[in-house]
């Protein structure tokens, strides 16, 4: 493989490219799904191929090739060429990159156990037996698990001399109750909704999980919503949850720093951004709490790397700094359109995606509370936990998220459960109402599989570390008014 992108680099440059690099990756993806007892789906699949990405004409041009004969990487390198030399003849401006060391380097993320070195039986056990807990609760119709499991080799270079290898495993997964009754659907998801929980790390991640302890509590919950009283409308204190802030800080502060949706090269799928560059440095994003930043290094976590698909090493990059609005993620030709250098942000889903600007790990710096002490400090509120569905505009200003969960606050303490719980906000009043946040021993990763970007769609592994925290004064219900 390593010949294979030295070879496609150098032929480019003998095609007429001024600039080329290549990658090759070889990703074996295991998805494991369970239903009421039984296997539902198992899927164990390999795929390989290498992306050539070029300038030629000071202009773009990519291929991607699943061969990997050498005449039909030659072959797939002069196409590229082509491309680029006819998108030159359509483009308002030429390419710009920004200066890059060439760095010769291997990275590996860290794990304790090989999941694919885990037997498929134990694996169908683990799930298995987190269903057969769940279905026991009276009530409980569906009883669902879902584990997913990579293994992605990748190799790099670049005609600026840059040579590159890197290894990540990653693990994760989800159990799952549904219920129904009342006239309801209710669902209750552990760890978190969508795909549930995920990290660069092995199967040690999985198990502790914890699936089976926690079967039976997300079963009850879910029955239970079925009778809950429904969220009142109001405008009053909101706590949120980790993996519901964590989805939080994804839309409404992931993807408006990303800098090609803000210069308006990435924006047909979910549009462009309000974070323009005349308020960087100058707008009030959030209140003095709210410290906010890209950070590709954190150990385990679902965004972290060693190199970004452009060889820029990763790094951390504030974004918020004491509610003050100070920075994107950008790749070597955004950056260089504002004079800095590149953030490390440009990702590609595959061998046969052009790299664009993703999220690494966009995180919440923790503060000097606690979950308890929030809950306790509360007068009237409500306590929201779990992603149960989101909205957002093409801006990224105004928002509507609704929770799986949520219980009232009243005198201090929770109180009653309550079932299709809304709010909404518009993202700098949102931030800017932001009072607390839980301190360091309740800040972690929460890892993300299924960001979407890009035309033709590429889906994303992010994460996103934070800890609980409380904003005054936000929109719960439907037809609630702000005061």
């Amino acid at each position: 493989m390593k010949k294979l992108v030295h070879r496609a680099v150098s032929r480019a440059r003998s095609a007429g490219a001024t600039y080329a690099d290549a990658r090759a990756i070889v990703t074996r993806r295991q998805t494991i799904n369970t239903k009421n007892g039984a296997a539902e789906g198992i899927a164990d699949a390999t795929d390989r191929g290498l992306g050539i990405r070029v300038i030629a004409d000071g202009a773009w041009g990519f291929v991607g090739t699943s061969s990997l004969a050498p005449a039909d990487v030659d072959d797939a390198a002069d196409l590229a060429v082509r491309i680029a030399r006819a998108s030159a003849t359509l483009a308002s401006g030429r390419v710009e990159l920004g200066p890059q060391e060439p760095i010769q380097a291997e990275w590996s993320s860290q794990y304790e156990v090989d999941p694919f070195a885990v037997p498929l039986e134990k694996k169908l056990a683990l799930l298995l037996d987190a269903d057969k807990l769940m279905r026991e609760v009276p009530g409980v119709d569906v009883a669902t698990g879902e584990l997913n499991l990579v293994r992605e080799e990748k190799w790099f270079a670049s005609s600026d001399g840059a040579d590159l290898i890197q290894s990540r495993i990653q693990s994760g997964g989800m159990i799952q109750a549904l219920a129904q009754g009342n006239g309801e659907v209710q669902r209750r998801s552990y760890p978190s909704s969508l795909d549930g929980d995920n990290a660069n790390r092995g199967w040690e991640f999985v198990e502790g999980m914890a699936f089976p302890a926690n079967a039976r509590r997300t079963g009850e919950e879910a029955v239970a919503l079925l009778t809950a009283d429904p969220c009142p409308s109001k405008t009053t204190t909101l706590i949120l949850e980790g993996s519901q802030l964590a989805l939080q800080v994804h839309e409404s502060c992931g993807h408006p720093t990303e800098l090609d949706r803000v210069f308006g090269t990435e924006r047909s799928y979910a549009g462009a951004s309000f974070l323009t560059t005349d308020k960087l440095n100058e707008l009030r994003y959030g209140s003095d709490l709210v410290n906010l930043y890209a950070d590709a290094t954190i150990p385990g976590a679902m965004g972290t790397f060693g190199y970004d698909d452009e060889g820029v090493p990763a790094q951390r990059t504030d974004l918020v700094k004491q509610g003050l609005f100070s920075g994107y993620l950008s790749s070597r030709e955004t950056a260089a359109r504002l004079g800095i250098t590149s953030g490390g942000a440009m990702r590609a889903s595959g061998w046969d995606r052009l790299p664009i600007i993703r999220m690494t790990n966009i995180n919440l710096a923790p503060g000097r509370s606690s979950l308890d002490e929030m809950i306790r400090e509360t007068d009237d509120g409500i306590y929201a936990a779990t992603t149960k569905s989101w909205s957002i505009d093409d801006l990224r200003l105004d928002f509507q998220f609704a929770t799986e969960i949520a219980w009232e606050i009243k005198n201090g303490q929770l109180g009653r459960m309550l079932r299709n719980t809304t709010y909404q906000g518009v993202t700098p009043q949102f931030w800017g109402n932001c009072d607390a946040i839980a301190g360091r021993d309740e800040w972690r990763p929460w890892g993300i599989l299924n960001c979407g970007k890009g035309e033709p769609i590429q889906v994303m592994w992010v994460g996103h570390a934070v800890a609980p925290a409380r904003f005054r004064s936000v929109r719960i219900g439907i037809g609630a008014r702000p005061q």
